[in-house]
């Protein structure tokens, strides 16, 4: 067959328009957005950077997006969370005891909007839940607290503004912007610190933060730096966000140094990694009550940093960061059966799963200076590289965090 000028013209606008198309389809691919700090200090001010990474829904793989990486807005930052309605991220910088708001774009960038000093010294780990956002805080905000004289670390809650709640501020917020620290009237101070009632001059460390039952119920790990021995401080989270704590104020115990805290979808089961033991300990929660599931603590790799659970409840995850791997489990309430484990890059030290599909799993890996990711097989609980699997970061990734793409402002 043979075509004349105008033919071959057509023909050629043709393959161009379905060209067009095609790169468009595959813009819609995007499934997430992943946002990964970085510790280490860089550019004029010294400020640690955000890695943001889209997801592509058919491979896994992670691409930089255009302009990425963004400056943290302070230095070393730690931890991170994302608003209950993914439209903002919440960023924590430990050496300026800073939470940095960012609103995130459509298209995942991410621009700085407020930046608010946190109630104690050092925060290290941050979550969401409901509508609030709770801090832990190395030591609490003393004139006797130093890093030469340590004292007991503390928790800080802040409410997630509405939209019609930042509007009446003055100047006008955009929604999401953090109000006021709740107020604790019984120190007059807007912290909870934690303390052991059975010996209060223990300095107690918090390592790790999370939320459950949509926020209703608050965990927080800490390592006993006087005696040794780990805890989990459990409260209630009052409808003003101030905190009752559960089980007459005593913590219950969680092995030697735990590292990591996670709890499943709907509450009911609470997940704390041991350091210094490498195990994880599996609880039951029963309305703040927390009592060992049977069997547990179970065996983990060599120094576990991190854990989380998956949207089904069915898999929890474990960061070894010594192995620098990632080990699977089944969960059958609350009993772990380990599925695999599998490579990432250098000590990994934080999880994430992606909020779409809860189909991909991502790990910061602290010394590799990478983001490892892969894809799950939710029947069986293996995983698979995801294509191009390790992608790089920025140097000493920290945090994961990640939003669902077309969710956010």
């Amino acid at each position: 067959m043979t075509f004349n000028r105008s033919s071959q013209l057509s023909l050629v606008a043709a393959v161009s328009l379905l060209a067009a198309g095609l790169v468009t389809a595959c813009g819609t691919l995007t499934v997430d957005f992943v946002y990964v700090t970085s510790a280490k200090a860089a550019g004029p001010n010294n400020y640690g950077e955000i890695d943001v990474y889209e997801i592509n829904s058919e491979s896994g793989r992670m691409r930089t997006i255009p302009t990425s990486p963004f400056p943290s807005g302070g230095r070393n930052p730690v931890a991170e969370a994302v608003s209950p309605d993914n439209a903002d991220l919440y960023v924590v910088n430990q050496d300026d005891n800073t939470i940095v708001q960012f609103v995130i774009g459509t298209d995942g960038k991410v621009y700085p909007q407020n930046t608010i000093n946190t109630q104690g010294v050092f925060p290290l780990a941050v979550t969401t839940g409901g509508n609030f956002l709770f801090v832990a805080d190395t030591y609490q905000p003393l004139p006797s607290c130093s890093t030469a004289a340590p004292c007991s670390g503390s928790v800080a809650v802040y409410p997630i503004l509405s939209a019609s709640q930042a509007a009446a501020l003055t100047p006008t917020q955009p929604p999401d912007t953090l109000g006021a620290a709740v107020a604790n009237s019984s120190i007059s101070a807007n912290y909870w610190p934690l303390t052991l009632p059975s010996n209060p001059t223990h300095v107690l460390t918090p390592t790790g933060i999370t939320a459950a039952s949509a926020g209703a119920y608050l965990f927080v790990t800490a390592f006993d730096a006087t005696a040794g021995g780990g805890y989990v401080f459990g409260f209630a989270v009052n409808s003003d966000g101030t905190l009752s704590a559960l089980n007459s104020g005593a913590p219950f115990p969680a092995g030697i140094h735990p590292s990591g805290i996670a709890s499943a979808p709907g509450g009911s089961l609470i997940y704390v990694t041991d350091s210094t033991r490498d195990q994880i300990l599996a609880f039951s929660n029963n309305a703040g009550i927390l009592t060992p599931v049977t069997g547990s603590p179970f065996a983990t790799g060599n120094a576990p940093a991190a854990v989380v659970v998956d949207a089904t409840g069915n898999y929890v995850f474990v960061a070894n960061s010594l192995d620098s791997n990632l080990t699977v489990y089944s969960s059958s309430n609350g009993v772990l059966t380990s599925v695999g484990t599998f490579t990432t890059g250098t000590q990994p030290v934080a999880i994430g799963i992606d909020p779409s599909l809860n189909q991909y799993v991502y790990t910061a890996n602290f010394l590799g200076n990478s983001v490892s990711g892969f894809q799950l097989n939710a029947t069986t609980g293996n995983l698979l590289n995801s294509q191009f699997s390790p992608s790089n970061a920025n140097a000493n990734p920290t945090a994961v965090a990640a939003i669902p793409h077309g969710k956010a402002k």
